[in-house]
């Protein structure tokens, strides 16, 4: 629009003007003159895709500065609808005098007030571009209709956005990590509150209360919320995320070769579903997946959000970039979505004696046994030190240097990436730290075309086999560790993850074993694993499968299993992995 003096700020009739008939049509293009904090007198636009400005004159010499950034008065400035996650009135202030014009000036006394709206914005770190940070742009006009209608048109065209939750349920987990969870959700409550989100928060008061909540909830009173938060870590999100599975979740049991079935007897019916008591519930959300499993999700685009506050925090890091709760909760506001792969845990037998009982557990990132249930068993005794107990642990664990007997079988898959043990002699297996035989890796990123990509290629997960025979690999040996990660978990001791190019949704995980070896290469690995860039599955004793499925059995003495920081006792056990099972309020890390 033209300027028309002074009115655009101060008021009159012309204070907003519209390139269409309708203000408020999705298409129509909104303008009016306003002062922005700090900058001056500016252009504003509304159009579909966001808000733009420019400074209409210079108003200080040649240059204008902004939050200390020198911008010429012809730069025009946007923010994308998408990158908005709430506008709010702030009713008049004093105009600091630096941001008025002359004419303006002249018109106004010195302790003059206007009507504000603030615009609050989200931008990726400079320094840091997997983060993201808090943006606001305040806008002034002496007319408080002005305002006003800015601030309902900004909202109107947000609500079209209908990926953003309006409600959701919150656990806060008090003594996660440090014991910061209540402090750490104190620090983003404000977020939701501008975002207009409605919070029920329940802090957890014992172990396992937020699983129980959970179970008990049902589909109706669970179809309010647009979804799920955890304030926690790893471990405090596989407890809600069990609890809400374990009664929606129908599916047959994980495949497993000919010799594993038997070895159940009567009672090794795989083609048996979970139970399922709430399935006359509605049907609404109801998902039927490629692989004959049924999903009864309280509302369709239900979603879970995790706000880091725990010890490792390796789903927040692999899914959004970066472990900062500012980062997590803005893109839960914003309604970011990610599709995640959910492995189904099916423990046959406790013990060798024990009786056959299956028992179904679900982990989101990883699934360990040896020296990773070791590590967690160990530093149960010491939760009293914080984070600090899993170094203490881990390094009297290693130092014990213990091994397990045990018989893996993995599922075959026409994209298997493996490395085998190649026989030779031991001084071959630091061929690593040479720099040699290093596997080209597709890192999972925002918009990862492997993960995004049809679900029908999922069928590669499907086994490669022959009328009665399941293609199956099997070993038997001892091992320092069995890890099965399903994403590539990162964290601060891993900077790259056990699987660096483990990906968020594409069906698989990514099976390691490490055979028994002296502790001295056992340490080669470990030390690969905490550089970035390292190649901690290039020795020799280290197995690599990708697979969408695996069964264990162990022999002799045991140790317990390690599902996303939560001990798991199983002497017997299948796995499977369901493709894209859930979805988080996350982006992907940024490329």
């Amino acid at each position: 629009m033209e300027r028309n003096g002074d009115d655009s700020i101060l008021g009159g009739d012309d204070a907003i003007a519209s390139s269409n008939a309708g203000i408020a049509g999705e298409t129509s293009v909104v303008s009016s003159n306003l002062i922005l904090d700090r900058v001056g007198e500016v252009a504003l636009a509304l159009d579909p895709d966001g808000l733009s400005w420019k400074l209409l004159e210079t108003q200080r010499s040649d240059q204008s500065e902004c939050c200390g950034i020198k911008r010429s008065p012809s730069e025009a400035t946007d923010t994308k609808l998408a990158d908005i996650y709430a506008v709010e009135f702030i009713d008049h202030g004093l105009i600091p005098e630096s941001n008025l014009s002359n004419p303006a000036r002249c018109l106004l006394n010195e302790d003059s007030q206007i009507y504000r709206f603030i615009v609050h914005g989200v931008q990726r770190s400079k320094s840091h571009p997997c983060r993201c940070i808090l943006g606001t742009y305040v806008f002034g006009h002496k007319d408080r209709q002005v305002c006003e209608m800015w601030v309902d048109l900004i909202n109107s065209r947000m609500d079209k956005e209908m990926q953003r939750p309006k409600n959701l349920l919150v656990f806060v987990h008090p003594k996660s990590g440090k014991g910061n969870g209540c402090t750490t959700w104190e620090t983003v409550s404000p977020i939701f509150s501008r975002a207009k989100v409605h919070t029920k928060v329940i802090v957890t008061e014992r172990a396992s209360h937020a699983f129980d909540m959970m179970l008990a909830a049902t589909n109706e009173e669970l179809k309010q919320y647009d979804g799920v938060v955890a304030v926690g870590g790893d471990g405090f999100f596989n407890e809600i995320l069990n609890g809400f599975l374990s009664l929606r979740h129908k599916a047959p049991y994980p495949p497993a070769p000919t010799d594993f079935v038997q070895s159940l007897g009567d009672c090794g019916d795989l083609s048996m579903h979970n139970t399922n008591e709430r399935g006359a519930e509605g049907d609404s959300g109801t998902c039927y997946p490629d692989d004959g499993s049924q999903f009864l999700l309280p509302k369709e685009g239900f979603r879970f959000g995790i706000i880091p506050a725990g010890s490792t925090d390796a789903i927040v890091i692999c899914t959004t970039g970066a472990r900062d709760p500012i980062t997590s909760a803005l893109q839960i506001v914003m309604g970011k979505n990610v599709p995640l792969d959910i492995a189904q845990i099916v423990r046959w037998r406790t013990t060798a004696e024990s009786k056959v009982e299956p028992c179904v557990r679900y982990a989101a990132s990883f699934a360990g046994y040896g020296f990773y249930g070791d590590v967690i068993t160990e530093s149960e005794k010491y939760r009293w030190m914080g984070p600090k107990r899993y170094d203490y642990a881990g390094t009297k664990v290693f130092l014990r240097h213990r091994s397990y007997e045990a018989e893996v079988a993995v599922l075959r898959v026409n994209s298997e990436e493996m490395h085998p043990a190649e026989g030779g002699h031991w001084r071959h297996h630091f061929r690593a730290l040479r720099g040699l035989n290093k596997r080209q890796k597709v890192i999972c990123r925002v918009n990862c075309e492997i993960c995004t990509a049809n679900t029908a290629v999922s069928s590669q997960s499907k086994p490669d086999s022959h009328p009665g025979e399941m293609g199956w690999l099997s070993f038997k040996g001892r091992y320092l560790s069995v890890g099965a990660a399903i994403i590539a978990c990162r964290n601060g001791r891993a900077p790259d993850g056990l699987v660096a190019d483990a990906h968020l949704a594409d069906g698989f995980m990514h099976l390691i074993l490490i055979k028994d070896c002296p502790r001295a290469f056992y340490l080669g690995h470990l030390l690969q694993l905490a550089k970035r860039d390292g190649e901690p599955l290039n020795f020799e004793f280290v197995e690599h499968h990708k697979t969408s499925a695996f069964t264990f059995r162990s022999s002799g003495n045991s140790s317990m299993w390690n599902l996303d920081g939560e001990l798991f006792q199983a002497h017997q056990l299948s796995a499977q992995v369901f493709r894209g099972l859930i979805n988080l309020f996350a982006s992907g890390p940024p490329v």
